[in-house]
């Protein structure tokens, strides 16, 4: 199916066009929650109701703001930093670290196939060391932008400032495909 008939099946709520988008992405986007929580439990929740917002807010999609997988991501990406936030994952969690979360499936989740299926790692190419590193950490590890600034002494204004410039490439770089 091209990207079109996705959207306009999935606006019109045909079953056919959930089942394949379900079918074509449910991995790839049950990785990006994987890499914020290892918890394979609470990530299946978090990925099913992620699932449930993609059908019921496809209405909210802008075409003119990235494809519908970056869209569809930034969904499932949310939802597991909202999870992680939440009081009810705070109090089961206590005593792991930050680490279990950004890092726990980093090795074995098969990401990097998943990546270089879409063209990721091209795109990424062709960014500065600097936005390839803040790119990394923002979508890729699911660190905020203050998380980011304080992790690795980077001032706020300048990780917003190289997320923004990224973007700009990227997108450039997208439009020309």
């Amino acid at each position: 199916m091209e990207e079109q008939e996705i959207i306009a099946g999935l606006k019109a709520r045909d079953r056919k066009t959930v089942e394949y988008v379900y079918a074509k992405y449910s991995r790839a986007l049950f990785v990006v929650i994987s890499r914020i929580i290892t918890d394979k439990d609470i990530a299946e929740e978090v990925f099913h109701d992620a699932f449930i917002k993609i059908t019921m807010k496809i209405d909210s999609y802008d075409e003119s703001k990235g494809r519908l997988y970056t869209w569809m991501s930034n969904i499932c990406r949310n939802s597991a930093i909202d999870k992680t936030r939440s009081k009810e994952f705070s109090e089961k969690r206590k005593t792991n670290t930050i680490d279990d979360y950004v890092y726990g499936l980093e090795s074995q989740s098969g990401t990097a196939d998943l990546v270089d299926g879409i063209g990721v790692r091209e795109l990424m190419g062709t960014l500065s060391d600097e936005q390839k590193f803040i790119v990394n950490c923002i979508y890729f590890k699911g660190y905020t932008h203050t998380e980011v600034s304080e992790e690795y002494d980077i001032p706020l204004g300048t990780v917003k400032s190289r997320i923004r410039a990224a973007i700009n490439v990227l997108k450039k770089k997208v439009d020309r495909i």
